[in-house]
């Protein structure tokens, strides 16, 4: 076992995370600003619901897949450092050629991209925090990292409503070289910049030594897969309950600001304000609480404190989403803010569970397989899944509430079966893990 005194400083730890935050902020700002600007999109690019839900889920999350298990195992054995910033580089420029989009395929192309650079992200983000704190605080500290979903997801709609707003009112630019570009153009551009002046921040991380079963040993591809396939009903149940978290959380988050100008006949300024401070504050809390609760079970000796924090999520949740069917505004909006909390409680442990199951050398590409069942399921799926129902079932935008029903209820108890058959399993790969750091 390696000493607690190999840890960074508490400070240098923490400094650590905050900027590994600030990455995930302006990566979810860069993602997440699309749902905000389906109507002019639409209107500019003569696209259907469907393929607007492309364009959110399924086009970003394909490459952010296939490049996240070779990411991974760069961030198992390369500078983890140098792999966050050339993602940032990489996602910052996709996102400002989103801005120079002239057709609904060249932007299909540009959110490639941008899947592709943010797939650098987490893994070597989850590598890094695994290793800065002991594994009772890890939870927290990779809670308060993916608190960067709802911080940026929050920027996303309220700066993006302010700016909507401006940009509406100055009307089309013409810029030299580019030429003339809508209101919506102009906030991808800015993004893409903001993204490369950021990168000046990274110079500030520093790589803490790996620390954990099997620190510094050089492990294959095929002894990863080994080891995986050795506890793979712990990483089945844990990957595929998570995914059902996640679709329902995106399939949300894609629609909700929809549902809100569709069934109440607000604009989109005043939608990034209401959507904004919701996500904002409640999931911020939610994933944190999250986080705390998990820590609170551990030291307790719940081996299996992440997948019960994921139960404790889904049954809050499920409640909530009858918010959709109501007639009433404010009933709809703390329905809402309840769903973003429960919603979010999980999408800090579940990441940190990995950790814990998984050897040192393992972290990334575990977390990177993770990654991609939960981005292929949640983000490629859940936002096209409400698409289609709305479009091919109901066949009426107004139905878009009914589709969000539907979707969240099936897959937060989806979610519920599976993490329930997850506690036996996840205890049992903990223990296994520390027998493979002691062997």
């Amino acid at each position: 076992m390696n000493s607690p005194v190999k840890y960074p400083t508490t400070a240098r730890a923490w400094v650590t995370v905050a900027i590994l935050m600030l990455a995930y902020v302006l990566s979810f700002i860069d993602r997440q600003i699309l749902n905000l600007l389906v109507g002019p999109i639409r209107r500019d690019l003569a696209i259907s619901d469907t393929q607007m839900s492309l364009l959110m889920g399924f086009s970003f999350a394909l490459f952010y897949t296939l490049c996240g298990i070779p990411l991974g195992r760069l961030a198992d054995r390369k500078s983890r450092r140098g792999l966050i910033a050339a993602g940032v580089l990489v996602w910052s420029a996709m996102t400002a050629l989103c801005g120079l989009a002239k057709n609904y395929w060249h932007f299909l192309f540009a959110r490639v991209g941008v899947g592709a650079g943010e797939a650098a992200l987490s893994p070597a983000a989850y590598s890094l925090i695994a290793d800065s704190f002991p594994p009772h605080q890890r939870a927290t500290a990779i809670s308060v990292y993916s608190m960067g979903i709802y911080v940026g997801s929050g920027m996303a709609f309220l700066l993006g409503g302010l700016v909507i707003h401006f940009a509406s009112a100055q009307g089309d630019m013409v810029l030299p070289i580019i030429g003339t570009i809508r209101p919506w153009q102009s906030i991808f551009l800015m993004l893409g910049a903001a993204g490369v002046m950021f990168c000046l921040l990274l110079f500030l991380l520093k790589e803490p030594p790996r620390q954990g079963a099997g620190a510094g040993v050089e492990v294959s591809f095929a002894e990863v897969m080994a080891y995986i396939k050795l506890n793979r009903k712990t990483v089945l149940l844990h990957n595929l309950s998570f995914a059902c978290v996640a679709f329902c959380a995106y399939g949300a988050a894609s629609w909700v600001p929809a549902f809100f100008i569709r069934t109440y006949g607000l604009d989109a300024s005043e939608v990034g304000y209401i959507y904004g401070l919701l996500i904002g504050i409640f999931g911020s809390l939610g994933i944190i609480v999250g986080g705390r609760v998990s820590d609170w079970l551990t030291s307790r000796g719940h081996k299996d404190a992440p997948m019960r924090v994921g139960l404790i999520a889904c049954a809050i949740a499920l409640p909530s989403f009858a918010g959709y069917a109501v007639d009433n505004l404010t009933v709809a909006i703390a329905a809402v803010g309840v769903g973003c909390f429960s919603l979010a409680m999980p999408f800090g442990v579940a990441p940190a569970a990995i950790q814990e199951i998984m050897p040192n050398p393992m972290r990334g590409q575990a977390s990177a397989m993770y990654l991609f069942v939960v981005t292929i399921i949640g983000l490629g799926v859940g936002p096209t899944a409400v698409a289609i129902l709305t479009d091919y079932v109901f066949q009426d935008d107004k139905a878009l509430r009914y589709s969000l029903l539907i979707i969240s209820v099936l897959a937060t108890v989806s979610a519920l079966i599976l993490l329930s058959a997850s506690l036996k399993p996840y205890r049992e790969s903990v223990q296994r893990v520390q027998q493979w750091g002691a062997s």
